[in-house]
């Protein structure tokens, strides 16, 4: 894939406590965003993909149609074989549709010839899984490689090169070899070889999953702030869903090549519709406590209190002192994972509360939330 996507330039003209690790370390700080560009967006009309196979066609996409904005952050998810790869694919036609369309800035990319798409794929970058390094070359011939490949000045070559190198903190790192650095330092070395060509687009390719958790913050943390400072367009492909919280503004969930669910991730996080989305989404999500879950009765008994699971999709967080004095009898917090995302309050509460009424749901729904009565268990008083 390396070899297409560089043949293909040929042409005329949260963290953790502690110490932290040298990846982390040359996490950029943030920075105020800049104006929002009016070139790389994408737009796929009802894309369709489908491989020749010895028992009959297989249909990887079915008809997507979907709008990702310049500027954007922008999410794929879905299990393995949805159809994310062959998606992201179709932007810089490493991938040709079967039918429908793609369009970057509103053109469309199909009917490009030789010369257009050579220009097309200089607008778009890509980090890869693996990073893709050619072990032989020092980091500075591995980002200036693009440029060799176009046909870039020598005089031209170097000032970018080093540009790019200290764009990602490695600027230190540029004669040494592939073998001396840790992974987050070669993706780092990826990410600045598909910088190198002044992109507007930048596809990533399951960019994060071979690092450790702590080198795939410093990684998205350098993600956002190349988007903030340059208002290049970011499209990810990823199994991971905290990726994706993380730094994404919108997502779209595939399943079986169709779009199962899309919108911005705060809502698509916080009130999953979809089957799948809720399945893949199950990993972020706390059960139900195995000993709270055993103790669980449909119905009312004596010295029992009432459970119930309080939602927070989008509205604002809760308000502890509210929920008691709305409660009207004593609560207790048994379990709460609540956080923000894009400033909106996501999560949801296990609370108990004594002597339940008829109105009780209704008074805390009130405040906002989501309120559901999963049932009726009694409470050991030396529990938290």
């Amino acid at each position: 894939m390396v070899g297409l996507a560089f043949d293909s330039l040929r042409g005329p003209g949260v963290r953790p406590a502690g110490p932290l690790s040298p990846d982390a370390a040359l996490a950029p700080a943030t920075v105020t965003a800049a104006p929002r560009r009016t070139s790389g967006a994408v737009r796929f009309e009802a894309v369709s993909k489908s491989y020749p196979t010895g028992s009959g066609p297989v249909q990887a996409l079915d008809g997507v149609d979907l709008d990702i904005p310049a500027g954007a952050i922008f999410g794929i998810i879905g299990r393995s074989g949805a159809g994310k790869s062959s998606l992201l694919h179709t932007v810089n036609r490493l991938e040709e549709p079967t039918s429908g369309r793609v369009l970057v800035d509103g053109a469309p990319i199909e009917a490009l010839g030789t010369d257009g798409l050579v220009a097309l794929r200089r607008r778009i970058g890509m980090i890869f899984q693996h990073f893709n390094l050619l072990a032989a070359k020092t980091v500075r011939q591995n980002v200036a490689l693009p440029l060799t490949v176009a046909g870039v000045p020598r005089a031209e070559i170097g000032p970018r090169v080093e540009k790019a190198l200290r764009r990602v903190g490695l600027e230190g790192k540029a004669d040494a070899y592939p073998s001396r650095l840790s992974g987050g330092q070669k993706q780092r070395v990826g990410i600045a070889r598909a910088l190198v060509s002044n992109p507007e687009i930048l596809l990533c390719d399951e960019a994060t999953s071979a690092l450790d958790p702590e080198t795939t913050l410093a990684i998205l943390d350098l993600l956002r702030d190349i988007n903030r400072r340059l208002g290049i367009t970011i499209i990810l492909i990823t199994h991971e869903m905290s990726v994706i919280r993380e730094i994404c503004n919108d997502v779209v969930v595939l399943e079986g090549g169709r779009v199962a669910e899309t919108g911005p991730v705060w809502r698509v996080f916080g009130a999953p519709e979809h089957p799948t989305t809720r399945a893949l989404l199950a990993p972020l999500t706390r059960d139900l406590p195995a000993d709270l879950a055993a103790r669980l009765q449909p119905h009312a008994a004596p010295g029992g209190s009432a459970i119930l699971r309080i939602t927070y999709a989008g509205q604002g967080g809760p308000d502890l002192s509210s929920l008691a004095a709305a409660a009207g009898a004593p609560l207790r917090l048994l379990q709460a994972g609540i956080e923000r995302i894009q400033g909106h309050a996501v999560g949801r509460m296990l609370v108990a509360v004594a002597e339940a009424d008829p109105d009780l749901e209704a008074r805390l729904r009130s405040l906002g939330g989501a309120v559901e009565q999963i049932g009726y268990a009694r409470m050991d008083p030396d529990a938290g």
